[in-house]
């Protein structure tokens, strides 16, 4: 059995690993048509920053470790230029020599990846204009920020990587802009959630330039860089960087008759077959289900890339392994902040009709109080309200957000519930986490709205939630409130009932919901009709304009 893979890096690469582990007698073939079998692209921006400041430390493997330790005929600058599904070949050329090739398969592994976005605008081929995708392209920024001297940069994209390169710029001493056509950074995200992210980024000196997309470039008369955007704004530049997105490089595929999905990616089934059974296909190129809502979807993730690389070796060595979805599991960095997320965010379920969820936000610590270093995490949870199943997470803090958004999404795999969290055991040293950690928390909140134990209203339900009752201490109200918010402190409430008719329906909130949860408690034992704020005060203090 001879397997041909086209492309390496992380879906082909796991791809031939795996089935030489499996099958010591197949035949092998590996074509990468860039420099490069193997290198770890999420460690790019981290090496325009001279975080890993040596090139060398980005390349997983080479030609050599391929074909010494896993017999695998590796071939870089090889590009695959056709397939002929009837012939069973593949055939194209050597890039360093222009010599053609032609190669024969049994099975055929398409890891062709994606390519970075470059709309076509104006003056987009000028000079000190970079994607970020390859090792290549790290190396030409590091050079021109070097070689110009370089204080500006525009980075054109608000996601995972605009902000990791907005980050790595910023410790390289460069005054950088975000430039996002979104009205919020983090896309992914909910963009309440996202204003965290946003926060961060302004505390440490970016410029935000939010709901204005990028309509052109030009030379400055400096021999700079001129960024102009839909709303008539310019910026100057030494450098930009577009991080707009990615596209899966489907152009072999096309070609050959492959079925390509609604998204523009490879179409596969779970077994990753194309719709051409000896062909199959992996990673940034690949249509596949998401696990939550269903849909299809475009995931260009390094994770389900190897996975997906594991099973397509499976299934040409025999064996009936099933890609199970993806969920986006993704983290960033932003400076000191962590954010990531996992499952679908609420602007999804709102896009796919789903109606039968409930959110609740809650800002616990990442360990114990009392031991020093506690840092405040904030989460948002997404659950169904029918039976509680966990749908999505968010969230934003230091140290413990990884850990967090990882149990969310091992139990979101297994179709776990908030009454899971409830009652998950986790890991205790007062370091490391709470008696009570955080997830338990979540769980338990979330499990008390479904219960009818906390009436809850969100943020933005402001106004109009009802007779709005801030029930902090005094001091904490006069330093900021809720607009149209009156001051009763939880430890007056029971002494001041008469002032809170029955029939009245009331809104409370604390400082992060826990005094708002006991306030509640009280008011509706007490025969009142009390709902409480989801994170309180922390949360809707960014996003509506406080009184005081």
């Amino acid at each position: 059995m001879k397997t041909v893979i086209v492309g390496g890096v992380a879906g082909g690469a796991s791809c031939a690993a795996r089935l030489r582990r499996l099958d010591e007698g197949a035949e092998i073939v590996m074509l990468e048509r860039g420099p490069h079998v193997s290198f770890a692209n999420c460690g790019l921006p981290y090496h325009v920053g001279n975080v890993i400041p040596e090139q060398q430390s980005l390349l997983v493997a080479d030609v050599a470790l391929f074909r010494e330790r896993f017999a695998v005929d590796a071939r870089i600058r090889h590009e695959v230029t056709a397939i002929d599904r009837e012939a069973r070949t593949v055939s194209g050329r050597n890039l360093a020599t222009g010599a053609t090739f032609t190669e024969s398969y049994d099975r055929l592994v398409l890891a062709t990846g994606a390519a970075p976005i470059r709309p076509p605008l104006p003056g987009i081929d000028l000079p000190g204009i970079f994607t970020v995708r390859s090792v290549p392209d790290s190396t030409a920024i590091r050079g021109w920020i070097t070689e110009r001297a370089a204080k500006r940069a525009v980075v054109v994209g608000g996601g995972f990587i605009g902000l990791e390169m907005a980050e790595n710029l910023v410790h390289r001493g460069i005054t950088v802009t975000v430039v996002e056509k979104l009205d919020q950074v983090m896309p992914p995200l909910d963009p309440e959630i996202a204003r965290f992210v946003a926060d961060a980024l302004e505390a440490q000196g970016v410029t935000l330039s939010l709901g204005d997309g990028v309509a052109g470039f030009e030379s400055a008369p400096d021999g700079a860089l001129r960024v102009r955007t839909e709303s008539g704004a310019a910026h100057e530049a030494d450098l930009v960087i577009l991080a707009i997105g990615v596209r899966p490089d489907v152009a072999l595929a096309r070609a050959a008759g492959l079925e390509l999905g609604a998204r523009g990616g490879i179409r596969v089934d779970d077994a990753m077959r194309t719709s051409d059974p000896r062909i199959l296909a992996v990673g940034d190129a690949v249509e596949v289900r998401d696990f939550v809502t269903g849909e299809w979807t475009l995931i260009p993730l390094a994770g389900p890339a190897n996975r997906q690389g594991r099973i397509a070796a499976d299934r040409i060595a025999g064996r009936d392994s099933v890609f199970r979805g993806v969920q986006g599991t993704a983290i960033c960095g932003v400076f000191d902040m962590v954010v990531a997320s996992v499952g679908a965010s609420e602007k999804t379920l709102r896009r796919v009709g789903s109606i039968d969820y409930e959110k609740v936000y809650l800002h616990p610590g990442n360990h114990a109080g009392y031991y020093p270093g506690a840092e405040r995490l904030t989460l948002k949870i997404l659950f169904r309200r029918e039976d509680g199943r966990l749908l999505g997470a968010q969230a934003v803090g230091g140290a413990g957000v990884d850990k967090r958004i990882d149990v969310i999404s091992a139990l979101i795999q297994k179709q776990g519930t908030v009454y899971d969290l409830e009652e998950a055991e986790l890991c205790y040293a007062p370091q490391f986490g709470s008696a009570k950690d955080a997830l338990n928390m979540a769980g338990m909140i979330a499990a008390d709205v479904l219960r009818g134990d906390m009436p809850i209203f969100q943020w933005d339900e402001l106004p109009g939630a009802g007779r709005l009752i801030d029930v902090r201490e005094p001091a904490e109200f006069a330093a900021g409130h809720l607009p149209g918010a009156e001051n009763l402190p939880l430890g007056q409430i029971r002494a001041r009932l008469e002032e809170l008719p029955p029939s009245e329906p009331l809104a409370v909130y604390c400082g992060v919901g826990q005094r708002g949860y006991y306030a509640a408690r009280i008011l509706n034992q007490h025969g009142r009709s009390a709902r409480n704020l989801s994170g309180g005060y922390a949360l809707a203090s960014r996003l509506v304009t406080p009184g005081g």
